[in-house]
């Protein structure tokens, strides 16, 4: 795989976090920026959210008009450095450095408390 990531030919597909069906019409947002910029657009009107909390939850007719849909789809090019700060970050958080772990999330947990689906 290092490799592949130098040859710049490694992608992460990306999926929307957000499913949003008003009347007819369904939006998907990928961010929290994309999701109010669709409630601006669909303002007082009814609308449901369907919040996608990893690939496996998605429908399958969701993920061909987003993530395996090469019109619409959204790849991110993963670089020699992304690999590298991945590989720093998942050795402190899932390793053996529990000190290490605490005071990172410590330091840099609140960052992440939105993200996170505590509900």
């Amino acid at each position: 795989m290092p490799k592949l990531i130098e040859a710049g030919k490694v992608y992460i597909a990306e999926s929307p976090l957000y499913e949003v069906t008003c009347k007819d019409q369904t939006y998907f947002a990928y961010n929290e920026k994309e999701m109010d910029d669709i409630k601006a657009e669909i303002g007082n009107q009814k609308y449901t959210v369907q919040r996608s909390k990893g690939l496996g939850e998605n429908e399958a007719d969701m993920m061909s008009l987003t993530t395996m849909n090469p019109a619409t789809r959204r790849l991110i090019k993963v670089t020699p450095d992304d690999a590298e700060q991945t590989s720093i970050i998942f050795d402190l958080l899932l390793g053996d450095d529990l000190e290490g772990r605490k005071d990172y999330i410590s330091n840099y947990g609140y960052l992440y408390l939105d993200a996170a689906d505590v509900s």
